[in-house]
């Protein structure tokens, strides 16, 4: 059985103490109990990478090296693929706004995390889609009118409603039509298998502080051409193969090429570590907590889930909703305080389709609402239990109902 490291229990107000229910995986997820200690083991050997003869050196190079070849394998990368360590998933997708040939036309969904919106420069953003297929026939719409190199850029599953988007059809659209496809994987990742091959990716970002791993690592994975042509994204050491007495540089390709600097050892080890764990694990107890959860929602009048998509689509456990006429910041904190819950509120750095959501949910309660200014989000995962869950719809149960 998978483990997490918990800080057990907290106390309450009223001198009980309970056990910390951490429902807000989605934003930082604990840490895996092997990776603290594959972290922990490499501690007293800690050393340079690639920048030395001596033992420690010598073992933190192969203990680096092997951290890539254990992130490829679990994505899928095949022999024209490079695997390039990052800090999290917004720098490696703005690692490869950098690297994208001229005149490349970005296309993504207005749905997206900001990770997936800011970097690109001037693209081509589709509405948010009512359901997979229109995402789909919107996809193939958008691209038959376009021209020279394409890249879309899409969420596998998004970070406000947890639900699942169709990525291996959007990228057949894709690839009929000659684009490249980037996935954002930060929240599948953590949930279910995230592997190029499956997906029809070109390229996939994910990052280690949602897989379990928070050691500050993150991965853009996927076709080596556009990545060995680019300039570096950081100039500097590790990155520079010759420096000549003018200056000029001859600069390595490879991974290499984009991690200048000292590299984050202990984030790659990490990463690698969780990936390792998580290989091939199934997630049936998480699902059933997100149903529970979903259907106990569902009977309480004065809340609403916020989603894009059908009711019924396919999700991992992230469920955000809106409460009619409670303060969300306010409801953080008594949940908080008053029930050893943590939640997350906000916009969740999806600012436009968090908006939207919570526009369309407040509706379906009360049309005449006005809107909440933030949602609250509860997310599950490894360590997330029944009890938990019980309690936090226990809490919302049992709030001032709006007059």
């Amino acid at each position: 059985m998978l483990t997490v490291l918990s800080p057990g229990e907290v106390k309450l107000p009223d001198g009980r103490s309970v056990e910390f229910a951490n429902l807000d995986v989605a934003a930082t997820a604990p840490c895996l109990t092997p990776v603290a200690e594959a972290v922990a083991d490499l501690l007293p050997f800690y050393g340079s990478v690639h920048r030395g003869a001596g033992a420690l050196a010598q073992r933190c190079t192969r203990e680096y090296d092997q951290a890539r070849e254990s992130v490829a394998e679990y994505v899928g990368c095949g022999p024209d693929d490079h695997v390039v360590f990052t800090r999290n998933t917004t720098d490696a997708l703005n690692l490869l706004a950098h690297a994208l040939p001229p005149g490349t036309t970005v296309v993504t969904f207005d749905a997206e995390h900001h990770a997936n919106l800011l970097p690109w420069r001037h693209p081509v953003r589709l509405p948010a889609p009512g359901t997979p297929a229109e995402a789909v026939a919107a996809l193939d719409a958008a691209l038959s009118r376009l021209h020279g190199p394409v890249l879309v850029a899409v969420t596998a599953a998004g970070n406000v409603t947890g639900e699942l988007w169709p990525v291996a059809r959007l990228a057949e659209v894709a690839h009929r039509h000659g684009a490249r496809l980037a996935v954002d994987a930060a929240q599948l990742a953590p949930h279910a298998p995230a592997r190029l091959p499956e997906l029809g990716a070109d390229y996939l970002a994910f990052s280690g502080h949602k897989l379990y791993a928070p050691f500050g690592a993150g991965v853009l994975a996927g076709r080596a051409d556009w990545l060995d042509a680019a300039a570096p994204y950081l100039a500097g050491g590790g990155a520079s193969a010759e420096v000549r007495s003018d200056f000029a540089v001859r600069w390595h390709t490879g991974p290499a090429r984009h991690e200048a600097g000292t590299p984050n050892l202990l984030g790659a080890v990490a990463l690698a570590t969780a990936c390792r764990v998580l290989a091939g694990q199934d997630h049936p107890a998480e699902r059933a907590l997100v149903t529970r959860f979903r259907a106990a929602l569902a009977a309480l009048p004065h809340v609403e889930e916020l989603r894009l998509f059908d009711a019924a689509a396919p999700r991992v456990g992230i469920v955000s909703f809106t409460v009619l006429g409670a303060d969300p910041d306010e409801l953080s904190t008594t949940l908080g305080r008053g029930h050893g819950i943590g939640v997350r509120t906000g916009l969740f750095c999806a600012h436009p389709l968090t908006r939207r959501l919570l526009a369309e949910a407040t509706a379906r309660l009360d049309p005449g609402a006005t809107p909440a200014p933030a949602a609250v989000r509860a997310s599950f995962g490894l360590g997330t239990r029944a009890e938990h869950v019980d309690r936090l719809v226990s809490a919302l149960a049992g709030l001032p109902r709006p007059a």
